[in-house]
């Protein structure tokens, strides 16, 4: 879905994506110096994970006229144990479950929004108040969760864009220059390749293996099993 979304004209759904795009403002602006003045927020804009065991359930009749519940248990996926060929590499692993555990809710968070997003705005006939509904969405958002960001790691920062690849299928810099254009996809490039961080960066689970420790922490994570 976010491939035919992002193959559309940008100027009938810019900002459809706002929360990629402004996860990835707010990561980048909070490196800035000017960032130290930002304002800290409540507790509660943090996002945390809810792990689903049950995919849903069904209620049938039996054949001794008996209500019976169905229920459907998600599929999960089982690794093999870790082995570590030194102590840098079980460093580097744990790491990864701390910044995988801090930063999947906001890039799930982001799939679904773009998602949902899309959707209504599809529902708003008037261009301009699809442009206004917009940049409310994104400054309501960015205020919000800039300060939640500022917290994250430089690391954090670099597992969270290559979340938000995992669930979206595309890279931080396509998802913005799709919706936002070249030229801020270009500016937030740059600023982040300053603090170290790569937009065009993908996701690779079959040939990288830093991005195949991520995806298989994120995996158990999502199943409850870390």
């Amino acid at each position: 879905m976010i491939r035919r979304i992002i193959g559309k004209t940008a100027t009938t759904i810019r900002g459809a994506a706002a929360w990629a795009v402004c996860l990835i403002a707010a990561l980048f602006a909070a490196m800035s110096p000017a960032s130290a003045q930002a304002q800290e927020t409540a507790d509660d804009a943090e996002v945390r994970l809810k792990v689903k065991a049950y995919e849903g359930y069904t209620r049938f009749v039996d054949q001794y006229g008996d209500t019976c519940r169905m229920t459907y248990i998600r599929n999960i996926t089982v690794y093999p144990p870790m082995k570590f060929r030194n102590k840098k590499e079980e460093q580097f692993y744990w790491r990864t479950v701390r910044d995988v555990r801090k930063t999947l809710p906001y890039a799930k968070l982001a799939f679904s929004t773009l998602c949902e997003t899309y959707e209504y705005i599809q529902t708003i006939p008037d261009k301009k108040e699809r442009e206004r509904h917009l940049k409310r969405l994104e400054r309501d958002i960015f205020n919000q969760y800039k300060p939640v960001v500022k917290k994250m790691t430089k690391g954090q920062g670099k597992v969270m864009l290559k979340l938000i690849n995992r669930e979206t299928d595309q890279t931080s810099y396509n998802i913005v220059k799709a919706f936002l254009g070249s030229f801020r996809a270009g500016f937030w490039q740059t600023f982040g390749r300053f603090f170290g961080m790569n937009m065009k960066a993908g996701f690779n689970p079959a040939k990288n293996r830093e991005d195949a420790i991520i995806d298989r922490v994120a995996t158990l994570i999502e199943q409850g099993a870390l």
